[in-house]
């Protein structure tokens, strides 16, 4: 790892960067790009396999410690990404560690340390497993419900990262715990299996920091995006672009009462005005707001949140 110092661009070899850094193998494959590229560029396999090349270099950038940002990311292709990543660590890799753990230790007896050790595993396993299938289930339907529009609730990606951790950290204790405490006189089976778990705890830190780094960033950006379209879209449905500052105290007193249902007379009559002060007030909120209908003006005061919609007589 190392030939390449300077950031992946698009032009150079895919082979290139599996030659500088071989963990980008795995990088390859979590993209669904098959092997047998040749001599082709990062930009052609990307569009030979329908990835986003952006997003790739990202990823790929990130994980070799290169220059990452300044790169448009899909979120369609990174959470395609993370999803085969998630299938990599709970179908393959860590079933694959447990089965090795087996052979290499000696759980004969439900009291040794060997056993523990692999309840320890077992334990861990599920912890990822509930892990990533609370990111597959909740989080990415999350994404792709905003992405098209749909309701989301009050859910924020800021909740999910408050409480993501990279679900390495009990690994390395296995790993510390093993070294330091498990005696046996053959290794060998032993040191392949804490090769495997030591290759596997760095492809989790790696996994975190792109979901903390790529994936959790480009979602905050589709959030902001999502609410600036919303406040826009209230704006046009009120038929206004300004704020509620262009009304002043006294009108917005008026509105709160036609809102809730009032006439001129009872609005006259609570605001101690006369009934033609009332239709006066009326007529130029009509004009600043450009909005002509009784429904539309309540609608208008329950968005700028002049009144509660509870309050509202809706019969």
């Amino acid at each position: 790892m190392g030939r390449m110092s300077i950031e992946y661009v698009r032009q150079d070899k895919m082979r290139d960067l599996i030659d500088d850094n071989n963990l980008l193998l795995l990088v390859i494959s979590r993209f669904g790009i098959h092997f047998g590229f040749g001599d082709s560029t990062i930009e052609e396999v990307c569009r030979e396999n329908n990835v986003d090349c952006p997003t790739f270099l990202a990823v790929a950038n990130l994980i070799s410690g290169k220059k990452y940002s300044g790169y448009e990311v899909s979120l369609k292709d990174l959470i395609g990404y993370l999803k085969r990543a998630h299938t990599y660590f709970c179908d393959f890799i860590l079933p694959n560690i447990r089965r090795k753990l087996i052979e290499a230790l000696n759980c004969n007896d439900v009291n040794d340390v060997a056993f523990l050790i692999l309840k320890f595993y077992d334990d861990y396993t599920v912890e990822v497993q509930n892990h990533m299938k609370y990111e597959n289930d909740t989080i990415f339907t999350y994404v792709e419900k905003l992405q098209s529009g749909q309701s989301t609730g009050r859910f924020s990606i800021t909740k999910y990262l408050a409480t993501h951790n990279s679900s390495s950290q009990k690994l390395k204790e296995l790993k510390d715990i093993v070294i330091r405490h498990y005696r046996q006189p053959n290794n060998d089976m032993l040191n392949s299996v804490l090769y495997d778990i030591i290759n596997c705890e760095n492809d989790l830190i790696s996994h975190s920091e792109v979901e903390e780094k790529l994936f959790v960033p480009a979602v905050i950006k589709l959030e902001k995006e999502k609410a600036a379209d919303g406040k826009q879209l209230k704006n046009e449905a009120s038929g206004n672009n300004n704020s509620i500052d262009v009304l002043s105290d006294r009108e917005k007193d008026i509105l709160k009462c036609v809102a809730r249902g009032m006439s001129n007379k009872e609005i006259a009559d609570k605001l101690f005005l006369s009934i033609h002060t009332v239709t006066t007030h009326r007529r130029n909120i009509t004009l600043k707001l450009q909005i002509y209908s009784t429904a539309g003006l309540t609608i208008y005061a329950i968005i700028n949140k002049l009144v509660d919609i509870a309050d509202i007589n809706l019969q």
